[in-house]
């Protein structure tokens, strides 16, 4: 079976062909990381009319990349939610218009869903049951994936997710967007252990986590010392970036031991980052949890996450809906 997927919640325009939910023929990703950047985030509105601009290239790229026509797709996967209600429209109704086109089936994915499927191109890939935690500029979230379609949420962030408290802190510190991946660069050189940065909801038996206190406290350093400079932004960042994965490598491992799940599955685009990749395979070996780390260009937005979880969502009889399907930007998986 041939999907085509096409992911455009939020600030990526990308179209993949995949065979079977397993073997990606094509995957193409166009960023808009040089249009917000001089914003420092996302601008919602932007990132809409540029969706509207590259859709279509990048899906004639991957089809072409795929050896296939439109007419060889068996399934249209398309995001639905959740996501940004504007860029979600420009993926929906390209989706639907593609399938009626050419007279083949379209569902709707959950964004998350996408990101907990991903591994599933990985040629080490678990079958459930496993826990998955995405981290990702918009959420940090913990599922029990027992089997495809049935998740279970066990713990979220209740402010910031961690690519925000990333991307916001960078802002703090005048670096570019994305943030995350700067502050990853810079604390490579640095020493985690410089400044104690607050953990939240530590002290609390629970799957939560929260990091509004960690952007505070990091805003009070500054006001207090300066902006760093030279090794001292090194070591800020390496502090920021060993309290951010601390929390959430913690927490995941715990949460699998408790749930008796004996695998975890980082996912998500924050999944990127050195230090939790690191430090999930550290504390998931110690614990007896094996630790899936995708390849990173399995946990940034792409289209063959979304094949992939079309694929499982429509071999369960999804894609009822029809040409009625609609954007839903608060989905809940």
């Amino acid at each position: 079976m041939l999907v085509l997927g096409l992911e455009t919640s939020c600030d990526e325009t990308a179209a993949a062909v995949v065979r079977d939910g397993r073997e990606a023929l094509s995957d193409v990703v166009s960023t808009q990381i040089e249009i917000h950047r001089r914003w420092g985030g996302v601008v919602p509105e932007l990132a809409s009319r540029n969706h509207v601009l590259q859709v279509m290239p990048v899906v004639d790229e991957a089809l072409e990349r795929a050896g296939v026509r439109l007419r060889d797709i068996d399934v249209v996967a398309v995001t639905s939610g959740p996501g940004l209600i504007g860029a979600l429209l420009v993926g929906l109704q390209v989706g639907k218009s593609l399938a009626y086109a050419a007279g083949k089936p379209v569902v709707g994915v959950n964004h998350l869903e996408g990101h907990l499927l991903a591994i599933r191109m990985d040629e080490q890939a678990p079958e459930p049951p496993f826990l998955g935690l995405i981290v990702s500029g918009g959420h940090t979230s913990l599922y029990a994936v027992e089997d495809y379609g049935r998740y279970r949420l066990l713990g979220a962030t209740l402010d910031d997710a961690a690519g925000e408290a990333f991307d916001k802190v960078a802002r703090l510190l005048g670096l570019p967007y994305p943030g995350g991946v700067e502050i990853d660069r810079l604390a490579r050189t640095g020493d985690p252990k410089a400044i104690r940065f607050p953990r939240g909801l530590n002290k609390r038996k629970t799957n939560d986590f929260s990091f509004s206190g960690l952007k505070t406290a990091a805003l009070y350093h500054v006001q207090q010392h300066g902006l760093p400079q030279g090794q001292a932004l090194a070591d800020f960042c390496a502090s920021v970036q060993e309290a951010i994965a601390d929390v959430v490598t913690r927490k995941a491992v715990a949460a699998a031991k408790e749930a008796g799940l004996p695998r975890l599955v980082l996912c998500g685009g924050v999944a990127a980052n050195s230090r939790i990749r690191e430090l999930a395979v550290e504390r998931g070996a110690a614990s007896g949890i094996h630790v899936h780390v995708p390849p990173k260009r399995l946990c940034t937005d792409n289209g063959a996450m979304i094949a992939v979880a079309g694929y499982e969502t429509f071999r369960r009889g999804g894609g009822a809906e029809g040409l009625a399907l609609n954007a839903n930007p608060s989905w809940r998986l």
